[in-house]
């Protein structure tokens, strides 16, 4: 029933853009902003900010990834069609989908090391790591103009200049005591790496699944029953020495990723279908359905982001439906798009929103200068957290009107 939804024909085809998926990201990205720079501040609820490791509870900051993961997922499609429809075959696509994983990967590889840095051994303090770093990812993955000649060369030169930027860094980087030093080491990936390695694995199997809808719904049913399994004790059962995750949080990544996939294969066939006014209910019934999923997963395993539980998934993705329901509404139905122009550089430049506060940060630690802490507690305090997360989002405008922006 669900694999004949959407033919072969209608999974391939060029769909018109959807304004509310940009909006989407642009709001997830603010919220994001926002929910990481919660650290600076005193007196705030604690349900804004992350739950621990251990803990049954769902933070709102424990919901802003989960949704950015979804939207990925619901770009997916759009992007390759594109790349497809444009003359890309299939190897050039691959290409296209390694080098974007490898970049968030290798940003990733180093944002992740970060707070491990032992300064005085590595002879650098972290803030100049961190705007040294950020320079470096600039100069490699900056959206340079397309030229021939002697511009495309000073552009080549200063893509090397940035590997080499970024070789130094991880040369004189060290970790740990002075008697007992480390090299950079991998950890949890960090956010980008983790997007890095979902993306590729995701984004590989739409490209070659991509007519067949029911191995679609086969690939995200595995990515969620892998969470369920791995703290089931099913997988130690069948493999009782071998690794606690037998993939990066066991699918859960994958899990949304595919979620987007399917939701907005299906969008798709709506709106060919002269159904796009039904839409949200559509959605809000879809996201009804993961939020029940998730209240009746809370019977067998706790809400936890860091433990990556089924019971998290199935409600972050019941809330991230829910959400572009409203927005799918609000957006390409009521057509407010311009509600959301403030914003709207956050939705087509987020990863450069993502690193600016890294340069942000460390510049005003450089400076000595510290906002007093009446901005930095409870309601007031969120309201600069708010104002913080424009302002870089301006910033971000800026840097975009002299072509400098991110482009993976």
């Amino acid at each position: 029933m669900i694999a004949s939804a959407i033919t072969a024909p209608a999974a391939t085809r060029a769909a018109k853009r959807v304004v509310s998926i940009d909006v989407f990201r642009a709001v997830t990205m603010l919220t994001m902003i926002f929910v990481n720079d919660l650290w600076s501040l005193t007196g705030i609820p604690g349900w804004l900010e992350h739950a621990r490791a251990d803990q049954d509870f769902l933070g709102f900051a424990d919901t802003v990834f989960p949704c950015f993961l979804v939207i990925i997922g619901m770009s997916i499609p759009f992007a390759i069609q594109q790349r497809l429809a444009k003359g890309d075959t299939y190897r050039d696509v691959l290409i296209h989908i390694a080098l974007r994983s490898v970049a968030l990967i290798v940003m990733g590889f180093f944002t992740v090391n970060i707070s491990e840095l032992n300064e005085a051994a590595s002879g650098i303090s972290k803030e100049w790591f961190q705007i040294l770093m950020v320079a470096g990812f600039f100069l490699i993955w900056n959206q340079y103009p397309k030229q021939e000649g002697a511009q495309k060369w000073l552009f080549t030169g200063l893509q090397l200049a940035g590997i080499a930027l970024l070789g130094l860094l991880a040369f004189r980087f060290k970790a740990g005591t002075t008697d007992n030093l480390t090299w950079m080491t991998p950890q949890w990936w960090g956010i980008l790496g983790l997007i890095g390695w979902t993306y590729l694995t995701c984004a590989t199997l739409y490209l070659f699944l991509r007519n067949r809808f029911s191995a679609l719904v086969a690939c995200w049913i595995i990515f969620n029953v892998l969470p369920v399994a791995g703290h089931a004790g099913w997988l130690r059962q069948l493999w009782p020495e071998g690794p606690q995750d037998w993939i990066l949080g066991n699918g859960a990544f994958s899990a949304f990723i595919f979620t987007g996939i399917l939701i907005m294969l299906l969008v798709t066939r709506w709106q060919e279908q002269q159904r796009a006014t039904q839409i949200p209910l559509y959605l809000a019934m879809a996201g009804a359905l993961f939020i029940s999923a998730g209240l009746l997963s809370r019977n067998f395993f706790i809400i936890s982001k860091i433990q990556a539980t089924s019971t998290w998934i199935w409600l972050c993705c019941g809330i991230a439906l829910l959400v572009y329901a409203g927005i799918y509404w609000l957006v390409d139905l009521k057509g407010k798009a311009s509600w959301f122009d403030l914003i709207k550089t956050a939705g087509t430049s987020t990863l450069t929103c993502y690193l600016i506060p890294y340069v942000y940060y460390s510049v005003a630690d450089l400076s000595g200068i510290a906002l007093p802490e009446f901005l930095k507690t409870g309601g007031v305090g969120l309201v600069k957290s708010l104002m913080y997360s424009l302002l870089v989002i301006g910033i971000t405008a800026v840097l975009g009107n002299v072509r400098i922006k991110l482009k993976l």
